[in-house]
């Protein structure tokens, strides 16, 4: 007898934790919202231009929440331009000065966030949750291994998960003690494995939504494969509801790796989504040339509806693998097979794969437009 059939997509999103909705701006986290992908500017804040000119970067890109250092005062008065004319929720990231927090909420941030770690006073932090709660600002908790307060380093020997789960829920119980409860939290660490811990741990003790992030996970490839190991463990246990992939790169790569994170984990349909087999000693075409080729062209494109597209490199596994797309190329020696939903449609000259996907990619993506725009009205 077989096993009945499980969609694992929708019991994984079953499973997701259940935790608080915030709102960061316009921007829901937590509660039913999807994942929603973050990143942090590297300009200097207080050039107000520069930093604009990332951020539309980074919308275009697929990201929803952007934050920015405020560490000098000018970087504090340039949030007031940023905000009024930025795209997208914007949060600001302050370590020691509470001046600047305050000063912050007074421009209209979208958010906070702070480190129990460097701001000393909790009669501050208390002024500063008082303030938020005034005006609907929530405050992410960021504790940081590298900046965890001395006193838990010296009881627990180590930033263990224990202990940045302790440092969060102590910054928590003051904000709470103030009312104050439009709390996301996150408890980061260079490695993997000890940050997958300490959010199972965190995950535990409260309900509060948690930001996710492998921190200083360094350069491209390593740094995508630990954020994508750390991140994607935990978000595949339905524990997360925003993330950010920290790469020492140009912020708009954090976007993209992020963004392919949840494609993969199917808890994110948008745009392009490409799949391409590995290549074999079957292969009668080039795989890993064509793929690039296709990538470029697609990418150009900038379409936005959701659209998986394969390139296999033979027809021997090819037709199988592509039918589970939306189209795809099953490539042989000088020709291949156009495979659109499942259906063959025709053989292809090698010269003109690039070119049919693109065009039935365009096609596709203005099918689904239209039927996204019928079904809302």
């Amino acid at each position: 007898m077989l096993a009945p059939t499980v969609d694992w997509k929708t019991e994984m999103l079953a499973n997701r934790r259940k935790t608080r909705q915030i709102r960061v701006g316009t921007v829901t986290v937590g509660g039913d919202a999807p994942i929603r992908v973050q990143s942090m500017c590297t300009t200097k804040t207080a050039d107000v231009n520069a930093t604009l000119q990332q951020m539309a970067a980074l919308v275009a890109t697929g990201c929803e929440i952007v934050r920015v250092a405020v560490p000098h005062w000018e970087d504090a008065e340039a949030l007031k331009p940023i905000v009024q004319h930025a795209t997208m929720p914007v949060i600001a990231d302050i370590h020691f000065q509470w001046k600047y927090a305050m000063a912050a909420l007074e421009a209209g941030i979208h958010g906070l966030r702070i480190n129990p770690g460097n701001i000393k006073y909790q009669d501050k932090v208390r002024l500063i949750a008082r303030e938020a709660s005034a005006r609907g600002v929530p405050i992410r908790i960021g504790v940081n291994a590298g900046s965890l307060e001395k006193d838990l380093l010296a009881k627990h020997g180590a930033p263990t998960p224990k202990a940045l789960v302790e440092s969060a829920l102590n910054e928590v119980r003051i904000l709470e003690d103030e009312d104050f409860f439009d709390i996301k939290i996150s408890v980061k660490h260079s490695s993997a494995r000890v940050m997958i811990e300490a959010y199972r741990q965190l995950a535990e003790k409260c309900d509060y939504p948690l930001h996710l992030g492998v921190t200083e996970a360094g350069p491209m490839p390593m740094g995508g494969v630990k954020s994508a190991v750390g991140i994607g463990t935990l978000l595949a246990e339905g524990i997360g509801d925003t993330i950010r992939v920290s790469l020492t790169d140009d912020p708009v790569e954090e976007v993209k790796v992020g963004n392919t994170i949840l494609q993969a984990l199917g808890l994110k349909k948008r745009g392009l989504d490409l799949v391409a087999c590995p290549s074999c000693g079957r292969a009668e075409v080039d795989v890993l040339g064509l793929t690039k080729q296709v990538n470029e062209a697609l990418e150009k494109e900038g379409l936005k509806a959701p659209i998986r597209v394969a390139v296999m490199g033979c027809v021997v596994n090819g037709p199988g693998e592509a039918r589970e797309a939306d189209l795809g190329i099953a490539a042989g020696k000088g020709f291949g097979h156009l495979i659109v939903r499942g259906e063959v449609r025709g053989r292809v000259p090698e010269s003109k794969f690039v070119e049919v996907l693109v065009a039935e990619a365009r096609k596709m993506a203005a099918e689904k437009e239209l039927e996204a725009a019928t079904a809302g009205e």
